[in-house]
């Protein structure tokens, strides 16, 4: 989204060229590529360990963290391994696609007025989209797996709350539901 976004705004006369079907094809095969591989990595570290007691998780969804707890050997190596994996694969995406905001809103600060505030209100929905989801996820992922007390609520939040958000808030942007909703507002707030 954030490079579809720098060619429509920073290169508009180059944005049928580059985004060509061909190329969202290709974008959308590696990151599916992407994605795969590193499950595929992530299954087989968790398939070499050996799990014994009770496996019961104090969690409210199972994930590599997790499962991970339940093995009954050092899990040094793995942990490293995955905070690795899933740490630098997290931070990478979340710093490209910040450096790919940032170049946008410098190019959007520099230029004309004309349709500035629509591509102003896009990126910064993109951004807090993208706060609200890394956030949780960098503390989640680039740390080693020891239980604090915030992980539930982060986990909580990271799973449920904001992925209801995300319409949520991609819907405050469009203007009419902005006027309904303060319709509504000052009708319950006066009544």
């Amino acid at each position: 989204m954030a490079f579809d976004r720098y060619i429509a705004i920073c290169r508009p006369l180059h944005y049928s060229t580059v985004m060509s079907p061909r190329a969202c094809y290709v974008m959308l095969l590696a990151l599916w590529l992407g994605g795969f591989i590193h499950s595929i990595i992530q299954v087989a570290l968790i398939l070499r360990l050996p799990f014994c007691g009770p496996n019961q998780l104090d969690n409210f969804f199972c994930d590599v963290p997790q499962v991970i707890k339940l093995a009954c050997t050092d899990t040094f190596v793995v942990e490293l391994l995955m905070v690795f994996n899933s740490g630098l694969m997290t931070l990478l995406c979340f710093l490209g696609l910040l450096a790919s905001y940032a170049v946008i809103l410098c190019h959007i600060h520099r230029s004309a007025s004309e349709g500035k505030s629509k591509a102003m209100s896009t990126c910064t929905t993109h951004v807090i989209i993208i706060l609200l989801m890394f956030g949780p996820a960098i503390f989640i992922y680039t740390r080693p797996f020891r239980v604090l007390p915030a992980d539930k609520v982060v986990s909580f939040f990271h799973t449920v709350i904001f992925p209801v958000m995300n319409p949520m808030i991609y819907t405050l942007r469009n203007q009419e539901v902005k006027i309904s909703m303060k319709k509504l507002l000052i009708r319950h707030v006066i009544c």
